[in-house]
C-alpha cells in the first residue's frame, strides 16, 4: 500500500487518461493533479485533467471528464467519481481504502511521509550583520528559514543550513570603533574626545557591548588607550565580531535554530572570491564599462553619474544593469553577493534559496540574474523568500525596545517571554511575506487563538489516551471506524506526504502549520464527540476491538502530528501542566 495516496490516485488518472486519449504531451500530462476536494460533500479528491487535456485533445473537457468518470469508477476502492463543473473530477474512496492507511501509518512512524532523492540544496538565512543580539525581524527569518530547511529534508532533500557572516565593510569598522568606546568607559576613561573624531559617531549604543569592552580592558589594559586607530582597529573589530557571533549562536540555539555552516564574507572577499566571480562574468562577456542613467525616484547609493564597471543583468531578466565597482575601484556590496553565489555554486549546490528581509525585496531580481550568468549552461535555481515586519503586541499596545538594545525587542526577550514553541509556531501562522502582529497575550493563552497550545493539546490528549490504554496494535481491525468524525480524522491524516511533498515545492511552511491546526481541530471534534456519544470514546472496555482500533486511529495521529512538529522544530508534548 502506498503512502501517498493523492500519488497514487494521481496515477490512475494517468493511467486512464492514457488510455482515452494517447501521445499528450509530456508538460501536459505534469499539469494534472489530484488535490483534496474543497467541499466534503464533492468527494474525497479532484482533478483538473479534462481541463487541461481537453485543449490538445481538441475534445470537449466534460465529455473527457464523463470518460474519466467511467473508468476511474471501475477501479478498486473508489465507490465513485463523477465529473463536475466545466469539467472537474470528483473521486471518492472506499471507505476500506481509506481504513488500510492507519496501519501504513503506523508502520512509517514518523518517517511517514518522507520523500527521497530530490537532489542537494542550499538554505541561508539569518545572516545578520554581526553587530549586535537579533531582533524580532531576525526571528522570523530564522524561524521560516530553519522550517524551510526541516520541510525539505522531510520531502527527500539533502539540505545544507548556512548562515553567512557580513564581517567585511563599514559596518563592522564602526562596531569595533563601538567596542573602543566601551573599553575607554571600562578604564575609566571619558570617550568623548575620541567621540568627536568619528564621522558619524558612535554608531552602535546598545548596553551589550559594555561587556565586551570590559573583556578588552581586562585583556589589553591601557595599551590602546591613547594609540591612533590603526594599532588597534583590526583587533578590536575581530574580538567584537567573534564576541557577536557567540551571542548569534546563543540566541539562535535558544529558539532551536542551529546551522551547518557559517561563511564568512570577509575571508571570501581576502581569498579573492570577488576576482574570480567577476573574471568568471568578464570572461562571458558580461562585465563592461559604463554609465547608467540616472534612476527615476529614489536613488540607490550604488548609482554614480560616472563611468563604473557593470554586470549585464539585463541579459538575465534585470530591468537595469548593475554596478560591480565603484569609480574609485573599491566593489560594490552586490559584487561581494555575486561571488558568494558563486562560492555556494563552486561547492556543488545548484539549488539554492535566500531568506531576506522584506526592504531587501529590490535585491531579488539582481541577484538571480547573476545565478543565471555564473551557471551559464548549468542548471541553477535561486529562490528567495521575503519576510515582511513583525510588530510585537502586548495589552492591544506595541512593545517597542529592548532594555538591553535600546531600540528594538531583542529575540531573546521574545523567547523568554512565551517561550521558543511559541515563538516558531505564531511566526509559522502567516505567509512570510505578510505582515503580522506577534501577540503576548495570545501566545500564552490555553485557548483555541493559541495555536502552538492547541495542536501541542491534541498530541497531549493523543499521549493520555494512549498511556491509559497500553499496547498499540497495527493491525487491528478497523471496520468499527465509520463515524463522520473518524473517516474526517484520517481523510486529514493522509493529505500529510501530499502536504509535505506540496509545502516543499512551493517553498511554504506555514503550510505545515496550517495543516497541523485544521489536524488538531479533526481530532478535539471527535474527542468531543466521545463525550456525547459512548461509541465513539476510544477506550471501551466493553468492546476491545473497537477500542483497538480507536487506539490505532489515536497512535496514527500522534505520529503525524509529532511528524508535522518536527518539522516547524516545536516539542510534541507528552502532557499539557
Amino acid at each position: 500500500m502506498t503512502e501517498n495516496m493523492f500519488a497514487q490516485a494521481r496515477a490512475w488518472v494517468l493511467e486512464d487518461l492514457a488510455a482515452l486519449l494517447p501521445g499528450l504531451p509530456g508538460e501536459i500530462l505534469a499539469r494534472i493533479e489530484v488535490t483534496p476536494t474543497k467541499d466534503a460533500a464533492h468527494g474525497d479528491m479532484a482533478s483538473n485533467a479534462a481541463m487541461v487535456a481537453a485543449k490538445p485533445a481538441g475534445k470537449n473537457p466534460r465529455e473527457i471528464a464523463a470518460a474519466l468518470a467511467s473508468s476511474l469508477g471501475m477501479r478498486p476502492g473508489i465507490a465513485k467519481a463523477e465529473p463536475a463543473g466545466p469539467g472537474f473530477l470528483n473521486l471518492t474512496l472506499e471507505p476500506a481504502l481509506l481504513l488500510a492507511q492507519v496501519p501504513v501509518i503506523l508502520a512509517a512512524g514518523e518517517g511517514y511521509g518522507q520523500g527521497a532523492g530530490r537532489g542537494r540544496v542550499n538554505v541561508e538565512y539569518v545572516s545578520a550583520n554581526p553587530t549586535g543580539p537579533l531582533h524580532v525581524g531576525h526571528c522570523r527569518g530564522a524561524v521560516v528559514g530553519d522550517a524551510l530547511a526541516n520541510l525539505l529534508a522531510k520531502a527527500g532533500y539533502a539540505v545544507t543550513k548556512e548562515f553567512y557572516v557580513n564581517d567585511a565593510g563599514a559596518q563592522v569598522i564602526a562596531l569595533g570603533r563601538s567596542v573602543y568606546v566601551r573599553y575607554l568607559e571600562a578604564l575609566g576613561l571619558s570617550p568623548q574626545a575620541y567621540i568627536d573624531t568619528v564621522s558619524g559617531g558612535m554608531q552602535y549604543g546598545g548596553a551589550y557591548l559594555i561587556p565586551i569592552g570590559a573583556a578588552l580592558a581586562e585583556k589589553y589594559g591601557d595599551e590602546f588607550a591613547e594609540t591612533p586607530e590603526a594599532h588597534w582597529l583590526d583587533i578590536f573589530r575581530d574580538f567584537a565580531v567573534a564576541e557577536m557571533l557567540k551571542l548569534v549562536r546563543e540566541d539562535l540555539a535558544a529558539l532551536g535554530v542551529v546551522h551547518d555552516v557559517f561563511s564568512s564574507e570577509r575571508a571570501m572577499v581576502e581569498a579573492g572570491g570577488v576576482e574570480r566571480a567577476l573574471r568568471q562574468l568578464q570572461d562571458r562577456g558580461l562585465i563592461y564599462e559604463g554609465v547608467l542613467e540616472p534612476p527615476k525616484g529614489k536613488t540607490p547609493e550604488d548609482w554614480e553619474p560616472r563611468e563604473q564597471t557593470l554586470f549585464r543583468s539585463t541579459e538575465f531578466g534585470d530591468d537595469v544593469d548593475r554596478p560591480v565597482m565603484k569609480s574609485d575601484g573599491s566593489n560594490t556590496y552586490f559584487a561581494n553577493d555575486v561571488a558568494y553565489h558563486a562560492d555556494k555554486m563552486a561547492r556543488g549546490f545548484s539549488a539554492m534559496i535566500d531568506v531576506w528581509g522584506a526592504d531587501h525585496g529590490g535585491y531579488v531580481r539582481r541577484m538571480q540574474a547573476a545565478v543565471k550568468a555564473l551557471a551559464g549552461d548549468t542548471p541553477a535555481r535561486l529562490d528567495v523568500l521575503l519576510c515582511q515586519i513583525v510588530r510585537v503586541m502586548k495589552d492591544g499596545a506595541p512593545v517597542r525596545m529592548s532594555k538591553r538594545a535600546g531600540t528594538f525587542v531583542e529575540l531573546r526577550d521574545l523567547i523568554d517571554e512565551v517561550g521558543p514553541d511559541a515563538v516558531r509556531f505564531i511566526m509559522l501562522m502567516r505567509k512570510s511575506d505578510a505582515q503580522m502582529d506577534f501577540d503576548l497575550n495570545a501566545a500564552v493563552a490555553q485557548t483555541r487563538d493559541n495555536p502552538v497550545f492547541y495542536v501541542q493539546y491534541a498530541h497531549a490528549r493523543c499521549r493520555s489516551v494512549l498511556r491509559a490504554a497500553g499496547a498499540v496494535d497495527a493491525r487491528a481491525e478497523l471496520s468499527s471506524l465509520t463515524a463522520p468524525e473518524e473517516l474526517a480524522l484520517i481523510r486529514r491524516l493522509i493529505s500529510w506526504p501530499r502536504m509535505v511533498e506540496q509545502a516543499a515545492e512551493a517553498r511554504e511552511p506555514h503550510r505545515i502549520a496550517f495543516y497541523l491546526y485544521e489536524l488538531a481541530g479533526d481530532f478535539h471534534a471527535l474527542w468531543n464527540a466521545g463525550r456525547d456519544n459512548a461509541a465513539l470514546r476510544f477506550i471501551q472496555a466493553e468492546s476491545p476491538v473497537e477500542t483497538a482500533a480507536r487506539i490505532a486511529l489515536v497512535a496514527a495521529t500522534a505520529t503525524v502530528l509529532r511528524s508535522g512538529l518536527a518539522v516547524l522544530g516545536v516539542t510534541p508534548v507528552e502532557e499539557m501542566r
